[in-house]
């Protein structure tokens, strides 16, 4: 059965980010993720979370000048040192909330060699500087439709840079929302890339809401996922169409 990961940055939009907890567990969420916590002092995103009873399972590292149009910075010449100052930032607040994973953005750019080997020697660096510290390494290819320009926008492309980085602590972050839009064939993509996927996330396309909004046939889609026998956390990554509660009821078998 999937582990539903209830994406608190997206979810409940209503609430001030640190009432999302509590709101993701009154909904029946025993796990969390969420973009960019970096707002909030990092012991006390820790403590709601912990007090709500949920474990906190993937963020994001810092992407650089969000408000600014920047979606990343790992693949961007000359940002090295601001690269790993980043790292550092991370794995500070993933510990403090006991959270096993991170995301690192790739970014806005041009599809070019050096772009890409700068990306491969700043995952190669995440990988190792989160494996001392306990922590995995996720990458993230993202639909050019949403974020057009954006750097990592494919599977191949994403293990083309793991392979490269030849890290074992990194992986593909796959979310069936940018793969549906980028490449379709979720179920044989997933099975063919599963020893290489350390996280995944979903919503419906084409509005990026909940299961059965859209397209993709979640119910056959999460048996397969079940059955090929992927064993991480599932992020719930979506706007929600109206009430979020309401809009849940596609995940009650998931959240029994």
């Amino acid at each position: 059965m999937p582990k539903l990961a209830a994406n608190v940055s997206m979810l409940f939009p209503q609430l001030e980010f640190l009432d999302r907890f509590a709101a993701a567990a009154r909904a029946g969420f025993r796990f969390v993720e969420y973009q960019f916590p970096y707002a909030w002092p990092a012991q006390e995103v820790a403590r709601r979370a912990r007090e709500a009873g949920v474990q906190a399972v993937l963020h994001n590292l810092p992407a650089g000048d969000l408000a600014g149009g920047e979606r990343g910075i790992a693949c961007l010449p000359g940002r090295e040192s601001e690269f790993r100052d980043a790292v550092e930032r991370a794995i500070e607040y993933a510990q403090a909330a006991a959270c096993p994973s991170l995301n690192c953005l790739a970014g806005l750019a041009p599809q070019d060699r050096e772009h890409f080997e700068t990306l491969v020697r700043n995952v190669r660096y995440a990988a190792r500087r989160l494996g001392a510290a306990g922590l995995k390494l996720m990458i993230e290819p993202i639909n050019t439709r949403s974020v057009p320009g954006f750097f990592l926008s494919g599977s191949r492309q994403a293990i083309e840079v793991l392979d490269a980085a030849g890290e074992d602590n990194a992986f593909l972050q796959y979310d069936i929302f940018h793969m549906q839009i980028m490449e379709g064939d979720l179920a044989r993509s997933i099975e063919r890339l599963l020893p290489r996927i350390g996280h995944m996330q979903l919503a419906d396309v084409p509005g990026r809401h909940e299961p059965g909004s859209g397209e993709v046939n979640f119910g056959y889609l999460l048996a397969h996922i079940d059955a090929v026998g992927y064993a991480g956390w599932i992020g719930c990554e979506y706007n929600p169409k109206g009430d979020t509660v309401e809009g849940l009821k596609w995940a009650r078998a998931y959240l029994s």
